[in-house]
Order: C-alpha cells, then sequence, then structure tokens
C-alpha cells in the first residue's frame, strides 16, 4: 500500500484508489452519488481531502453489512458540516440500522427455509408461493400464474 506523505493534504484519484481498495470506478460512482466529494485543479483533475479515506472505509463498511448507498448518503448528510464520520458516528449509525437488518436477516432465513417447497413446485405459481406470494397475500383476489400476469401489466 503506498504511503502519502503527511505534508500531501490531498489526493489524486489514484493515490486514494489505492489506499481505500475502492476502484477508480467506484470513487467516481461515490462521488456522482454524493457520498464523496473533490476539488477540481486547474487542470480539471480531482483532488480528495486526506479525510475522504474514512469517509470511503464508513461507505464500504457500511455496504459490506447490505446499508444501500441512499441511506448511507443520508445518514452522511445529517453530519455537522459534512465532515467524516468519527467511531462514535458509525456506533449511532450501526445500532439505528440494526433493526433493518435483523428483519432481513429473518426475510432471507425464511425465504432459505421454504426454498425447497418453491423448487419441488418449480413454476413459482403455487397458491401461496413463499417468493412471489408471501403469506398469500394476493390469496383473495388472484391465484398461481394469474398473479404474475397481473404483475407484469401494473405500469
Amino acid at each position: 500500500m503506498p504511503s502519502i506523505p503527511e505534508k500531501v493534504h490531498e489526493l489524486t484519484v489514484g493515490q486514494l484508489a489505492a489506499r481505500s481498495g475502492a476502484a477508480v470506478s467506484a470513487l467516481h460512482f461515490y462521488e456522482a452519488k454524493g457520498l464523496i466529494s473533490s476539488r477540481r485543479t486547474a487542470g480539471n483533475q480531482r483532488r480528495y481531502s486526506r479525510d475522504t479515506l474514512r469517509r470511503v472505509a464508513f461507505v464500504r463498511a457500511a455496504q459490506r453489512v447490505g446499508i444501500p448507498l441512499a441511506t448511507i448518503r443520508e445518514a452522511l448528510a445529517e453530519l455537522p458540516e459534512g465532515r467524516t464520520p468519527t467511531r462514535e458516528d458509525w456506533a449511532r449509525l450501526s445500532e439505528k440500522w440494526r433493526s433493518e437488518l435483523d428483519e432481513r436477516i429473518r426475510q432471507l432465513n425464511r425465504l432459505r427455509d421454504h426454498l425447497t417447497d418453491c423448487i419441488g413446485c418449480g413454476c413459482l405459481s403455487l397458491d401461496s408461493c413463499v417468493l412471489s406470494n408471501p403469506d398469500d397475500m394476493f390469496g383473495d383476489r388472484l391465484t398461481g400464474s394469474r398473479l404474475m400476469a397481473e404483475r407484469a401489466k401494473r405500469p
């Protein structure tokens, strides 16, 4: 991993990519989504402040646990003056995201437990298919393959 001298206060996109482990294209994407920011030099090259390294680490850690980028952006926008997240910020935000992650885990466990039923049918048109019709929520209106056709017609 290349080291950056302490006297360097701004990083090129290549330096940021090398230090953060994120691809240059990912950094450009993060910037387009408002997760990180840069300034432009007279030659129109991007320059990132050193604290962007921590911001990228924050984004990547949140992504690894399944937090959507829109939620990460909202969390970063709550920080005063757009500052870089601290350890305390991570603790507060991760606690806030815990219930959302717990619900996803419950849904995935349920899907795993019922997946063989669906594979046994093979057509996704059971009256109470756990994939296309969880808890038979459409059972009063539609059944079977009609449900799939109805969904396809919606705008």
